[in-house]
């Protein structure tokens, strides 16, 4: 095997590395499905077309995600979308009903707020430990490149 190309040597540390099961990306995902529930509750979406509506969006960014490349593994990949439902389920048929309109506005902004600054933050993360593995790779490939240079 490449040496190079070893998943193993470029491990993420960081707090918003990719979980086998759960990471901190589980509770954007928990922030989303919530703001899924309280939104479609505003709008009186029904609850068979709210539950299958949610469940396609959050399918649907899964999918985005193995489109765009991101590192994560399938189980991961099916844990968001269980979280999300989860939290969709939770907010849309308990937390929602018990909120007035105006409340539910409020409590849909800061969640909404709170779920920008996260996703922001885990991003940027994301970038710099892509950033930073590149350099690495750079680094490790001109070592082993004079070494190889030395020996013939």
């Amino acid at each position: 095997m490449d040496m190079m190309q070893n998943p193993k040597i470029f491990k993420r540390t960081d707090l918003w590395r990719e979980g086998e099961w759960l990471d901190l990306w589980s509770v954007v995902h928990f922030f989303s499905g919530s703001l899924i529930g309280l939104g479609f509750y505003f709008l009186h979406v029904g609850a068979f077309a709210g539950v299958m509506l949610a469940l396609t969006l959050l399918i649907a960014y899964e999918m985005w995600e193995r489109l765009m490349q991101m590192e994560e593994t399938f189980a991961n990949g099916c844990m968001d979308v269980v979280v999300g439902m989860f939290s969709f389920l939770l907010t849309f048929f308990m937390l929602a009903p018990l909120l007035s309109g105006a409340v539910l506005l409020c409590v849909f902004g800061f969640v909404l707020g709170v779920d920008t600054v996260m996703s922001v933050f885990g991003w940027r993360a994301s970038q710099k430990a892509a950033a930073l593995k590149k350099r690495m790779r750079a680094r490790l490939q001109k070592h082993f490149g004079s070494i190889v240079k030395r020996r013939f």
